[in-house]
């Protein structure tokens, strides 16, 4: 055990992080300097031109907030441009499939990103070192090279993917083409054939390097105002996309309060809408309403009762979530216990709910980070890219987010898409609390299925008393659809029943998925940690 500890996906980035605590900085400067590095050596899961939520809390200045940076449509988009060529949605909700992949592949598939402005802003408010200091291990990387790491290299390849790295969503458009859709993107990660360069290769990422030196000196204006908002402004005019310099210059992160929700009697603050923190809360106000303990975890009970939660907070969340800006989100309805009561009683009586669907999953293209540091300071951030746009400006190094294949192309809904709105991200970076002290920060990529994840390993700790690594490495399901989905590593048997009951269960030939969850736990005055392993290439470090 560890008096501080960081744990995320990369280990080149726990690494980065891990020195910035031994150098004397705080969970947030240490945050920000994994979150940099890992949009180096894990390009298309995060960058600087993605987007995210980051939930710190800094007891000695009494702070405690969310910074919310979720990609907004960009000024030129219409609520009803796409109505005319939609394909359909995908089975987990998380997006939609359109003729010629507009929305998921390419510059019009870009959203205005938040990332760079948010780190930016976080590190003025609670960072303790400089910020050149914070950007020196991703520059150096960048600029030195990396060694391309197992789990990177078969995400890019998608098809091919071991257990622990989700494959090609369906109806979208594969990760490998994402990744040669661009002159400069072949020319980083690609051989002379065109093909993913192979596990081991060394790359370097000097435009990225002179990039990030920029933003290290003159801040993170000279992407939002200055001379890379230039070149941005003029590569998507050349290329007919949405996002323009004026989009760059108007955007604003939001910081609120946490939300927060209690179970059995811990605490725990999440974030508010568009995050997914709301179904988080909603889920474990209805789960507190059974003996999950004493049902056995897996058990046909206990996946009865969670998936019947998980499918209730899904329908509440696409019927009634998005931009607090833009929708009228009843925030106060959907975490009210009585409200889940009832819920909970409609379960208890065998009642199946039904989530619609379009008919026809979320890209795991997102990262994690958890950190703690001696002085009682929490950081909770995921960040991501979505369904990466494969977009990347010459010169510049660094991929965009592929944030409107999120958007609903039917106007008048909630997540429709609207000039400056943000869509719903599962995305739920959490720290619950034991006696008024942190004691569990966790969080999750994985698109859709992140609260999900965070869920369970929430469920695994408080009701089944597991140690922070068995709650991460135990086998999860997720029903984000009339479908219940159980991981290979659920026998059979557990869920016989529940066939028997009318619930349709695809059994995915995966041991490790749904979500990828990355968390620390207070155990005896010190902190451990633990990273989804199985599922890629993380590792927690304790200073």
């Amino acid at each position: 055990m560890s008096q501080s500890m960081i744990v995320a996906p990369q280990p080149d980035a726990v690494e980065a992080g891990a020195r910035v605590l031994q150098d004397g900085g705080n969970a947030l400067d240490a945050a920000l300097a994994c979150a940099f590095v890992q949009t180096v050596v894990d390009p298309l899961m995060c960058g600087i031109a993605g987007f995210g939520s980051l939930q710190v809390l800094m007891p000695g200045t009494s702070a405690h907030e969310v910074i919310d940076f979720h990609g907004r449509v960009p000024a030129a988009a219409t609520p009803e441009m796409w109505q005319d060529v939609i394909l359909g949605e995908t089975e987990d909700g998380f997006g939609f499939v359109l003729e010629d992949a507009v929305n998921d592949l390419g510059y019009q598939s870009i959203t205005t990103p938040g990332t760079l402005r948010a780190f930016e802003e976080a590190h003025r408010r609670h960072g303790k070192l400089p910020w050149s200091r914070i950007l020196e291990p991703a520059i150096a990387l960048a600029a030195d090279g990396y060694v391309l790491a197992p789990e990177v290299y078969y995400y890019w390849v998608s098809r091919d993917t071991p257990y622990w790295v989700s494959r090609d969503t369906p109806g979208r458009v594969a990760v490998r083409d994402r990744l040669a859709y661009s002159p400069a993107g072949r020319a980083l990660y690609c051989d002379g054939d065109g093909q993913p360069k192979p596990i081991g290769s060394v790359i370097r990422n000097t435009d990225m390097a002179t990039t990030l030196t920029h933003i290290a000196g003159d801040g993170a204006d000279v992407l939002y105002r200055g001379d890379i908002a230039r070149t941005i402004d003029a590569d998507m005019k050349a290329h007919g996309g949405l996002l323009s310099a004026d989009d760059l210059a108007a955007y604003e992160t939001v910081t609120t309060e946490p939300l927060w929700g209690s179970y059995r009697g811990l605490s725990f603050s999440t974030n508010r809408p568009p995050g997914g923190g709301i179904m988080l809360v909603e889920m474990l106000n209805i789960l507190e309403n059974f003996d999950l303990a004493a049902m056995g975890h897996n058990s046909p009970d206990y996946m009865r009762v969670v998936a019947e939660a998980m499918k209730i907070a899904t329908s509440d969340k696409d019927n009634f979530v998005g931009d607090p800006r833009f929708v009228d989100v009843p925030v106060d309805r959907l975490t009210d216990k009585a409200y889940a009561a009832g819920h909970a009683e409609a379960i208890e009586r065998g009642e199946i709910a039904r989530v619609e669907r379009l008919s026809l999953a979320e890209s795991a293209g997102t990262t994690h980070i958890s950190v703690a540091d001696t002085d009682g300071n929490a950081v909770s951030v995921t960040h991501s890219l979505g369904m990466m746009s494969g977009v990347v400006t010459d010169g510049l190094g660094f991929m965009y987010n592929g944030c409107m294949a999120v958007f609903d192309p039917r106007p008048g809904r909630a997540g429709s898409i609207a000039p400056g709105k943000a869509r719903f991200s599962s995305m739920c970076p959490t720290i619950v609390f034991q006696n008024g002290e942190p004691w569990l920060i966790l969080g999750a990529p994985g698109g859709t299925q992140i609260a999900m994840g965070v869920l369970q390993v929430m469920l695994n700790v408080i009701d089944f008393g597991m140690t922070v690594q068995e709650a991460v490495l135990a086998p999860r399901f997720t029903a984000t659809s009339d479908t219940l989905t159980v991981t290979a590593r659920i026998p059979r048997y557990a869920y016989a029943s529940l066939e028997e009951r009318g619930y349709r269960i695809a059994r995915s030939p995966y041991s490790y998925e749904i979500a990828s969850v990355h968390a620390l736990k207070k155990v005896n005055g010190g902190w451990t940690g633990a990273a989804d392993i199985p599922y890629g290439g993380g590792m927690a470090l304790g200073v």
